[in-house]
């Protein structure tokens, strides 16, 4: 930012003048646009100097001292939309009047009489330089409008709001931001915020995020390999866990990577402890996975096969399902051992040998997966089947919290051939109980790897998951159901599913296809700060939408190692300086781990 730096109230000595305390009940001034008599010549709006400083609740106590506080840098040649266009003024030595450090991303104003329009530096040019020392130049600098405050019948200032309801005239001065112009543009004390990092340009000054409009329009945290993407997302949740223990988190983690980063604030529920018993499943889903173990279904098949299930979940509720619509995808539990009695009664009736290989194949897939230990999830270890939904969804929404607010939901050990089915029941499950409950429990949803679930070719993936994940994009908020999307391939992601969040953080992207991705679900106010994508640092990101302020380029709040995910990429030159002493116990260590499916 320009023409400012942050400093803690705690410093006693400065080089550069203070700015004066302001009492908080002082109400926040504007510097006022004189008005000009029609007899005289045109002049550019008068700002009046101020100085004021004031106390930033949950900010750290941060204050701002100002170096060049609303000095004028220039005027408008050019307005087009929301795009204007500035020219630097010249000095009478012929050098133009720029604040130092004048940058991508800096906050500048454009008073007028009923408002003051802020707006965001996105280009910075000189399309005439000077030939030689001394002689004149054009300077151009490039204005996304962002925002305005409303002048009071009083003088003072309403509240920052996105979108500007008039757009600066032509001539109209600009001026570097005072110390109560960045409280207003970046610190949001009428709303919920959390502190997730600080901005790049001021390490000081905190990047906020509004809990509600950003949990409220969903998220999105998008970056290539390596850039800390998933530190990102976990300082993202820790932020909104320090304000409020209470909340209800679902993460899926097909790499087993969050449990270290939250610690005793979540429930690790993964190898031995999954439970997603197979009558939960709809009918394509337990297709799905009788298909990846071997069977073949046809029409007829599956048409029989579906009256089968219909069947058993009404014999299991027996007189209860007096009355009731039963399908082969009410979510009621069934015994599978009464559809494999159906499927060897019809075979029974079946005369000619070749009609009853579907049946055969059918019958096989049903007996490997239950006795495959890698879908013991699916089918547990006895032989009762219970009605257990109520007790299987409090777990996985933390109802009631008791201290753990995250359910980590840990995928790595679920068989790679039906991951993606278990995504769409966990999702279709969340979904459902959001708009049965009426949206009476809020719940945030953690897609990570999300392109994996909700891939753009329909050819890939499984499509009830890229339905229910989509679902949940176009119509979760309503029922409160909140999604953050997380991948390093936005270009591999379902096109409606970036559209769906209305905040996105944009870590370093340096493939060609993921920046045009990007580029095409942001606003215009964030098209200049996206030409850093390449070169952005870890950590570092390009924030836009809703859930923040303003967009700006951002730093995010260093985490420490017991705070990090297991995502960090393994340190060869450390490794291979040693030998592994009993390496075969190692390995056979490894395997009976590999054999049980326990991690």
């Amino acid at each position: 930012m320009e023409g400012w730096i942050v400093t803690k109230k705690s410093a006693a000595s400065h080089s550069e003048p203070r700015v004066a305390a302001m009492a908080a009940a002082a109400p926040q001034q504007e510097p006022q646009v004189e008005a000009v008599a029609a007899a005289t010549p045109k002049q550019e709006p008068r700002v009046e100097s101020m100085a004021m400083t004031a106390a930033v609740p949950d900010a750290d106590n941060i204050s701002f001292l100002l170096l060049s506080e609303n000095q004028r840098i220039g005027r408008v040649v050019s307005v087009a939309g929301s795009q204007s266009v500035v020219l630097m003024e010249e000095s009478a030595d012929n050098k133009a009047v720029i604040p130092a450090g004048l940058m991508m991303g800096t906050i500048v104003k454009m008073p007028l009489p009923e408002t003051v329009v802020y707006g965001l530096v996105c280009g910075l040019s000189v399309p005439i330089p000077a030939t030689e020392p001394g002689a004149p130049e054009m300077k151009i600098m490039e204005v996304e409008l962002i925002g305005e405050s409303v002048r009071g019948e009083d003088g003072t200032l309403s509240p920052f709001r996105r979108g500007v309801s008039m757009s600066p005239p032509l001539t109209s001065a600009v001026f570097t931001t005072s110390q109560n112009d960045l409280r207003l543009v970046f610190l949001r004390p009428d709303i919920a915020t959390a502190r997730i990092g600080s901005l790049h340009q001021e390490r000081r000054l905190p990047a906020l995020i509004g809990i509600d409009d950003l949990l409220g329009k969903h998220f999105a945290v998008v970056g290539a390999t390596g850039s800390g993407k998933s530190c990102s997302v976990t300082v993202i949740l820790r932020a909104i866990l320090e304000h409020y223990p209470n909340a209800h988190m679902i993460v899926l983690d097909p790499h087993n990577e969050y449990g270290h980063a939250l610690g005793d604030r979540a429930e690790v529920i993964g190898s031995g402890t999954l439970q997603l018993p197979y009558w939960l499943f709809n009918f394509e889903e337990i297709c799905e996975v009788l298909i990846q173990a071997g069977a073949k279904l046809d029409l007829a098949e599956a048409a029989l096969f579906s009256e089968y299930i219909a069947n058993a979940r009404r014999q299991f509720l027996g007189p209860a399902a007096e009355g009731r619509f039963i399908t082969a995808d009410t979510p009621s539990p069934y015994r599978m051992t009464l559809v494999t009695q159906y499927i060897d009664d019809t075979m029974g009736r079946l005369e000619k040998p070749e009609s009853l290989v579907p049946y055969h194949r059918l019958k096989a897939a049903i007996n490997l997966i239950t006795s495959d230990g890698r879908f013991a999830f699916m089918f547990g270890s006895g032989i009762t089947v219970r009605d257990n939904m109520a007790s299987i969804l409090s777990r996985i929404l933390r109802l009631p919290v008791d201290g753990k607010p995250v359910t980590i939901l840990d995928l790595s050990a679920v068989p790679s051939e039906i991951l993606n089915v278990t995504v769409s029941v966990l999702c279709r499950l969340l979904f459902d109980f959001a708009v049965w409950s009426d949206g009476a429990i809020p719940v945030l949803l953690v897609c990570e790897e999300a392109h994996r679930y909700a891939p753009e070719d329909d050819k890939a993936g499984f499509g009830p998951a890229k339905r229910a994940l989509s679902r949940i994009a176009k119509e979760g908020r309503k029922y409160g159901l909140s999604l953050c999307v997380a991948t390093q391939r936005p270009a591999e992601l379902a096109a409606g599913m970036l559209s769906q969040c209305n905040t996105i953080f944009t870590m370093r992207l340096s493939h060609q296809r993921d920046q045009e991705l990007v580029r095409a679900a942001l606003s215009d106010a964030a098209i200049g700060l996206l030409e850093a994508l390449p070169t952005l640092g870890n950590a570092e990101a390009i924030a836009v939408g809703q859930g923040i302020a303003v967009p700006m380029r951002m730093v995010f709040t260093e985490l420490t190692p017991e705070q990090r995910p297991k995502s960090a990429s393994a340190i060869f030159s450390s490794a291979w300086k040693n030998d592994i002493a009993n390496g075969e116990d190692f390995v056979q260590e490894v395997v009976d781990r590999w054999r049980r499916v326990r991690r």
